[in-house]
């Protein structure tokens, strides 16, 4: 019994993928770009600084006096909204109950404290955290507790409140 082959035929059509499509339209629309801007006019210009000749003591020349240049006023700073700081402290000491002391004290002052508890691990003095946004409010709240030590919050501390580690009792 023989066999017979049948051969079949599998034509089809097989598409390139998205990436090979891609660059291929990028690679056009780059050649496109260095035709058009080929023999374009640079658009840089080059900027030259004029010297002005300082004043000499001629008796032409009216003296300054300081109130007659104004000052550029700096745009102040919105004061700190304790009440909008979110304030998490932690003991980091032997004292029991510190951490809860230290919240209630702020709580007074009108910070938003959200928390307390106690931080394990190696924090040399009581410290202030602060994520960058939350700079001025963290200067502010060591300044109303007393905390001389401020620092750029590190992990794992959370980014949107200022935390307090307590490494003893403030004075």
């Amino acid at each position: 019994m023989s066999r017979a082959r049948h051969s079949r035929d599998e034509r089809g059509v097989v598409f390139p993928s998205p990436v090979v499509i891609l660059s291929v339209i990028a690679v056009a629309m780059a050649g496109v770009a260095f035709v058009f801007t080929r023999d374009s006019a640079p658009t840089e210009r080059e900027i030259t600084t004029v010297a002005v000749p300082e004043a000499s003591e001629s008796p032409a020349a009216a003296p300054t006096t300081p109130s007659e240049t104004p000052k550029p006023e700096k745009p102040k700073k919105p004061k700190v909204d304790r009440s909008k700081v979110y304030v998490v402290v932690f003991n980091n000491s032997g004292i029991t109950g510190l951490a809860g002391q230290v919240a209630d004290q702020a709580t007074q002052i009108g910070w938003q404290v959200v928390g307390s508890d106690n931080w394990y691990g190696t924090i040399p003095a009581s410290t202030v955290y602060y994520p960058a946004r939350l700079q001025r409010a963290a200067k502010l709240l060591a300044l109303d507790l007393g905390i001389q030590r401020v620092q750029p919050a590190v992990d794992p501390m959370r980014e949107d409140r200022v935390t307090v580690i307590l490494t003893g009792p403030l004075d």
